[in-house]
């Protein structure tokens, strides 16, 4: 018996509607690996028939399953609902599409993201320097060389600056990190929103080379000191042309 004043114990939980109900579990069996990537789900005649819902439930379900990218729709005869493969790529794409809207509707302001960016690059150069692989070396290389054959009003230039920065996240060995820095880098200092003028594109090209000799040289002080320089440099001249 419960004393007076005693807290009474909870044992009910929120009923949910059937539709969350619906995407709760086919949720739950995909996090599970009970449907795997690619797997094709049954169709929306047969969920019905088994959750004991009606088709418009089981849609309303899958509509939100594919706002979170845990499944997508193929139309056609071969088509349906497929479980969507999830990897660091699809982190990257939700990153950059959140930050993206968010910046667009002034729900954080640039400053704050750029900032974000240079505390992340930051461990990838350090990491780079300790686990980079001849082939990440050979990349970054070619890259800087492309970089310093081509002028600052090439279209190739802000493909190669983004391959860079990626380059070295990806030689830092954390996926995670990288989709982070590959997402933050294309919302805080894409290059084509720079005035390129020919001094900036050759000290920016030097930037990188120094970047490159850190990581080549295992020494991840110097790579550390060399891209904070470089991201500085960058994010002062965005930061002037965006007041204009």
């Amino acid at each position: 018996m419960t004393e007076p004043g005693a807290t009474a114990r909870t044992i009910g939980t929120k009923v949910l509607r059937p539709r969350q109900q619906v995407e709760d579990q086919i949720k739950a069996a995909i996090l599970s690996g009970a449907l795997g990537p690619g797997d094709r789900l049954p169709g929306e005649v047969e969920l019905a028939r088994q959750f004991e819902v009606s088709r418009t439930t089981v849609r309303e379900a899958l509509r939100s399953l594919s706002a979170q990218d845990l499944i997508t729709k193929t139309p056609g005869a071969g088509g349906g609902s497929f479980v969507r493969t999830i990897d660091h790529a699809s982190l990257r794409r939700a990153l950059g599409d959140s930050v993206h809207a968010l910046l667009a509707l002034g729900g954080i302001e640039f400053e704050e993201l750029a900032i974000v960016r240079q505390h992340l690059e930051v461990p990838a150069v350090r990491l780079a320097a300790v686990n980079r692989t001849a082939e990440d070396l050979a990349e970054l290389r070619e890259i800087v060389d492309l970089q310093k054959s081509i002028s600052v009003d090439d279209p190739r230039v802000p493909a190669l600056d983004e391959r860079f920065h990626g380059a070295i996240a990806r030689a830092s060995g954390n996926r995670v990190l990288a989709s982070f820095v590959s997402a933050l880098h294309r919302q805080t200092e894409p290059v084509h929103y720079l005035d390129l003028s020919s001094e900036v594109g050759r000290t920016t090209v030097r930037q990188h080379q120094r970047i490159v000799r850190a990581i080549a040289a295992q020494d991840p002080d110097a790579g550390e000191t060399a891209i904070i320089e470089h991201l500085t440099y960058l994010r002062e001249h965005l930061l002037a042309y965006r007041r204009r």
